[in-house]
């Protein structure tokens, strides 16, 4: 029996030091994970722990977020600023500009503060903007507008602890720009992206820019084909609709200025080649009907495709641009050198039909054997007309017909056959010489001093 006892009291206190092991090894492991999770969330805001819901954080259920911020006091302050991600594109056509963006507003709204012991804010995405209130701004004078929702709708809200809201979210929209053409393509465009509230009047809601022109920052890779961005500034004011009142409006204004190469190259230096060929035809021989008239036509029809070409990328505006008067004074310049050979070939025409009366009116007293009548230019001289070797000259024109024309009589000599040749070559050299209409030869000066006058007048007054 008593062995059996002392068996009894080992085995009590086997299990008591076994127990004691196990408790003191669950202490220690605690302690160990107390240190663990205190060294993890040392720097952590416990307030952004999940608490189940965030809005229960929030206290969204609580409140009315239907009603504006401190509704019955006075209006609620927005501060907004802008980043330009980009200037997609630019259409005269529509008169309108297509700009993507990121839109940012700040305010205050009480409601929404939460306890926070480092005063560390808290982000959510576009899910709880469906829950509180937002500024309702929106695009006057847009067109066409959208958030960007791929992968997800691009909203970002940040709330701090006491209150306050940043709401951002990423914009593309097409807005209306009024253009003025008048100087179009040397001209300067100015288009505006008007931002308003549509429902709170300045009494409820004050929008303004947060920094100044400061709120306005832009991407430094915008860069557009046919503009140079010269400038980007805001301004505001307020706008008053009879029928609802006043609204803070805010402006983001910016200047483009057109790049002129282009239509160098595509529109004036084609102009001004058809010109100037038009003007080939003043050296080509007036009796080439063919050469000078299909010269004409083919320069009229070239100048009227450019000018087709230029209107058909432009709006159907009622006023005349700058482009327009170049394209149709180079098309007159173009249409005269054409009505400039009609009058030379007319001209020519009535010349000649007065030779042959001429001819034929003093055939008869042409009685010398072995000889010819010519009809030269009043051009020649006396002087020329007696050098003709192998010729007699007996003038058979009255004195008062003589400015005009001149019909000289030319006998040839039988003795001299050697020199009647020679004669003749010099003769028909002369009359090839002669073959240019004066109107041609003005033509030749008038045409492209008046045309590089025009130019001088006009790239000083459009550039």
């Amino acid at each position: 029996m008593p062995y059996f006892a002392k068996l009894l009291l080992l085995i009590f206190c086997l299990v008591l030091l076994v127990e004691s092991r196990k408790h003191r090894r669950r202490r220690w492991t605690s302690h160990l994970d107390v240190q663990r999770a205190s060294h993890i969330f040392k720097n952590r805001d416990l307030t952004k722990a999940w608490k189940g819901k965030t809005d229960q954080l929030l206290r969204v259920d609580e409140h009315d977020f239907t009603m504006r911020p401190a509704f019955g006091g006075p209006a609620i302050p927005v501060g907004v600023d802008v980043q330009v991600e980009s200037l997609d594109s630019i259409s005269e056509v529509d008169m309108d500009f297509t700009m993507t963006l990121y839109l940012r507003h700040y305010w205050k709204d009480e409601r929404l503060s939460f306890p926070s012991t480092n005063n560390k804010s808290m982000t959510f995405d576009g899910r709880l903007v469906k829950k509180i209130w937002v500024p309702d701004v929106f695009f006057v004078h847009s067109k066409r507008s959208f958030i960007h929702d791929t992968t997800t709708d691009n909203i970002m809200l940040r709330v701090f602890p006491d209150g306050h809201v940043l709401y951002s979210m990423r914009v593309t929209v097409t807005a209306m720009c009024n253009m003025d053409f008048s100087h179009f393509p040397l001209d300067s465009q100015t288009c505006s992206l008007e931002l308003e509230s549509y429902a709170y009047t300045d009494e409820d809601l004050m929008l303004y820019w947060k920094n100044g022109n400061e709120s306005l920052k832009t991407d430094e890779k915008i860069s557009l084909s046919q503009f140079l961005i010269q400038k980007f500034h805001t301004t505001s004011r307020l706008a008053f609709y009879s029928s609802t009142g006043w609204y803070n409006r805010l402006y983001i204004n910016f200047t483009l200025r057109r790049h002129i190469f282009f239509f160098l190259l595509q529109t004036y230096f084609p102009a001004t080649l058809m010109v100037m060929l038009s003007w080939v035809s003043f050296w080509i021989d007036r009796r080439a009907v063919p050469a000078r008239v299909s010269l004409g036509i083919t320069t009229v029809l070239t100048m009227s495709t450019i000018i087709t070409g230029v209107n058909a990328s432009m709006p159907r505006v009622s006023y005349i641009k700058a482009v327009d008067i170049y394209l149709w004074v180079s098309f007159v310049f173009v249409f005269l050198s054409v009505l400039e050979y009609a009058a030379v070939n007319y001209l020519t025409t009535v010349q000649e039909r007065k030779e042959r009366k001429l001819r034929e009116r003093f055939s008869c007293s042409c009685g010398i054997p072995h000889s010819k009548t010519m009809m030269l230019d009043g051009n020649y001289s006396e002087s020329d007309a007696n050098s003709l070797a192998g010729y007699t000259r007996n003038q058979m024109v009255p004195e008062e017909e003589k400015p005009e024309k001149m019909i000289v009589h030319l006998a040839m000599s039988n003795e001299s056959n050697s020199s009647r040749r020679r004669g003749l070559k010099g003769h028909v050299g002369l009359r090839i010489i002669q073959n240019t209409h004066a109107i041609d030869k003005y033509s030749r000066l008038i045409f492209p001093g008046t045309y590089i006058f025009f130019n001088l007048i006009y790239w000083s007054v459009f550039s």
